[in-house]
C-alpha cells in the first residue's frame, strides 16, 4: 500500500525567521502588507497546501468528496485534504483575501489573479520521481504552470506592474514528507541508488535548485516548511504496529530539516533571498505531547473513521468525530482546520516587518 498524500503540514508549525528580529503584531499584517505592496501569495508543494489542483489530474490522490470540506464554506469538498481551510487560506484571510484558489480551478477569474494562486499537488515532493509515482504535478511542472500564471497576470495588469507584484509576493514552499514516506521507503528505486544520508543530500540539492528557479522567476520572499515528525502520524504508527511515534522516521525528518535550515542560510547569502523557515517538527511534537495546551483532547488518531489508517479515498463517506476542533489530525495524515488556524496565528506573529519590506 503506497503511503500517499503525506503532508509537510504547513499549518502545524511555528515560523522562525533566521535572523533575530522583532515579531510582527498579527493585527498589523493587513496594513503592513498593503504598505509594502505585498498582495500576492504564490504556493507550491503537496497536499498540505493543495486546494484542489489534483481534482483535475488523472490521479487517485484527491479529497473532493465528503467528509472532506465539512467545515469549509457551504460544507464544500474543494479538494483540500482537511475538514476546512488550509494554512495558506488563513494567511490570505489575515491579509483580507478569500481562500487561495487552485490554479486549475475553473472558477478562477482574471480578477482573482492579483491575489495569487496555489500550484501545489498532493503527493508531490522535491524528487520528481515522487510525483511521477502518483501521477501528480512535480515541482518542475508546478513551476511551468506558474509561468502560465505570470503570462495571464501580465496581460491583466501590464508587464511592469506584474513584475512588481511577483517580486513583492510571498512564496510558500511546503513539501518533503512524500519523498521519504511515499518514495524512498515504499518504492525501492531510490533505496537501490542512495543510502538515507545520500538521499537527504540528493533532496537538499534538488531543494536548492528549485528555490533558485523560483528566484529566477521573480521570488524575493520565501517561506519554506520543514518536514514534520513523520513517525508520529497515525497512519505511520498503524502501518508499523506501534502506539508511539516511530523514532527512526522522526530522526530522518530531523536530519533533513537541519539541511533545510543550512540551505536557507546559504541562499540568503548567495542570492539575497529573504527566507523564513517553518519548524514543523518541534511544534507538532509539542501538540502531540501536550494536546490540552492547544485545546485538543485527541492527538494520537484522526477524526475520520477509526482515525488510524483512513485518508483520501479510504476516508470517503466515512463517519467522523463529533467535534473536529478537539483533534490534531483530521484523517490519518492531515491536520484539522483548527490546527491550521492555531498555528497560522503563531506563524504570522513570527514574521518581521523586515521580511515584508
Amino acid at each position: 500500500m503506497l503511503i500517499v498524500m503525506i503532508v509537510t503540514l504547513f499549518a502545524t508549525v511555528a515560523l522562525h525567521q533566521l535572523p533575530s528580529v522583532v515579531a510582527l503584531d498579527v493585527h498589523l499584517l493587513p496594513q503592513l502588507a498593503a504598505k509594502h505592496n505585498v498582495t500576492t501569495v504564490i504556493v507550491f508543494g503537496d497536499s498540505s497546501v493543495d486546494p484542489g489542483n489534483n481534482n483535475f489530474l488523472n490521479t487517485d490522490l484527491k479529497g473532493n468528496f465528503p467528509p472532506y470540506g465539512g467545515n469549509f464554506v457551504n460544507h464544500k469538498s474543494t479538494g483540500r485534504l482537511c475538514d476546512g481551510l488550509l494554512a495558506p487560506d488563513f494567511i490570505a484571510e489575515a491579509m483580507g483575501h478569500p481562500p487561495i484558489p487552485a490554479f486549475l480551478d475553473p472558477t478562477l477569474t482574471q480578477a482573482d489573479l492579483p491575489r495569487g494562486a496555489s500550484f501545489a499537488s498532493a503527493g508531490s515532493g522535491y524528487d520528481d520521481l515522487t510525483a511521477n509515482i502518483s501521477n501528480v504535478w512535480s515541482f518542475s511542472t508546478q513551476a511551468r504552470y506558474f509561468l502560465h500564471y505570470k503570462i495571464h497576470l501580465s496581460k491583466l495588469v501590464g508587464p511592469l506592474e506584474s513584475s512588481k507584484m511577483i517580486n513583492n509576493a510571498i512564496f510558500l514552499l511546503s513539501m518533503g514528507s512524500n519523498d521519504f514516506l511515499q518514495n524512498y521507503l515504499v518504492d525501492f528505486t531510490r533505496q537501490k541508488q542512495f543510502t538515507v544520508e545520500q538521499y537527504i543530500d540528493f533532496l537538499s540539492s534538488r531543494m536548492i535548485y528549485d528555490i533558485k528557479m523560483l528566484h529566477r522567476l521573480g521570488a524575493r520572499r520565501l517561506v519554506v516548511v520543514g518536514v514534520p515528525p513523520m513517525g508520529c502520524m497515525p497512519l505511520i504508527k498503524y502501518l508499523r504496529g506501534q502506539k508511539t511515534c516511530v523514532n527512526q522516521l522522526n530522526q530522518i525528518a530531523f536530519s533533513f530539516n537541519s539541511r533545510i535550515v543550512k540551505n536557507l542560510e546559504l541562499l540568503q547569502s548567495e542570492i539575497g533571498l529573504k527566507t523564513i523557515y517553518v519548524d514543523a517538527y518541534s511544534t507538532i511534537q509539542e501538540a502531540i505531547k501536550t494536546p490540552r495546551k492547544f485545546g485538543f483532547i485527541e492527538a494520537s488518531k484522526g477524526c475520520c473513521g477509526t482515525g488510524t489508517y483512513e485518508y483520501g479515498e479510504t476516508c470517503k463517506d466515512m463517519e467522523v468525530c463529533k467535534d473536529p476542533t478537539k483533534y490534531v489530525f483530521w484523517d490519518a495524515v492531515h491536520p484539522t482546520q483548527r490546527m491550521y488556524q492555531i498555528i497560522v496565528k503563531k506563524a504570522i506573529a513570527s514574521i518581521s516587518e523586515d521580511f515584508l519590506v
